[in-house]
């Protein structure tokens, strides 16, 4: 004897959505790719790196001094085209740390917080002696713990 199937038959309703062809997709990356292009050119960036100056601040060119009779404190001395984000205070002294660097930067703190210093941009040995605000960019190193390249230099004292 058979048993009867009383279930009736759900209708089964297919929710995916037909596949989107490849040139739509094509099309939509195109548009994307085009898009943030011109759009990171059209609007312009904010840049929160601008030094700003204030108005007891001047800009001289490193390379038009000569001595250090020409520095005077609160100019700000070196290459503003570049933003730097490495900053550090101290005073500088002729020498090396481990052989690394043209000048050394010291900082209160001691001798583990001494910096080695290089520039191709500011000669350094107009600053010796003088207390500084340096801005400038880190270099790896395996001999000092710090070697920072100087960008631009303001005389604090």
């Amino acid at each position: 004897m058979d048993i009867p199937n009383l279930n009736t038959p759900v209708p089964v309703i297919n929710s995916i959505s037909p596949p989107v062809s490849k040139p739509i997709i094509f099309i939509i990356a195109l548009l994307a790719i085009s898009l943030g292009f011109w759009g990171s050119r059209l609007i312009p960036k904010s840049n929160n790196s601008i030094i700003q100056l204030s108005q007891n601040s001047l800009i001289t060119n490193p390379e038009t001094l000569t001595n250090e009779s020409q520095l005077e404190v609160g100019k700000l001395y070196g290459n503003l085209s570049k933003a730097f984000k490495d900053t550090a205070t101290g005073t500088i002294e002729k020498g090396s740390i481990n052989g690394e660097g043209t000048h050394i930067l010291n900082r209160p703190g001691g001798a583990s917080q001494r910096a080695s210093l290089t520039s191709s941009v500011v000669d350094l040995d107009l600053f010796v002696g003088k207390k500084v605000e340096i801005k400038g960019e880190t270099n790896a190193s395996n001999k000092t713990s710090w070697l920072l390249d100087v960008g631009t230099i303001k005389i604090v004292e």
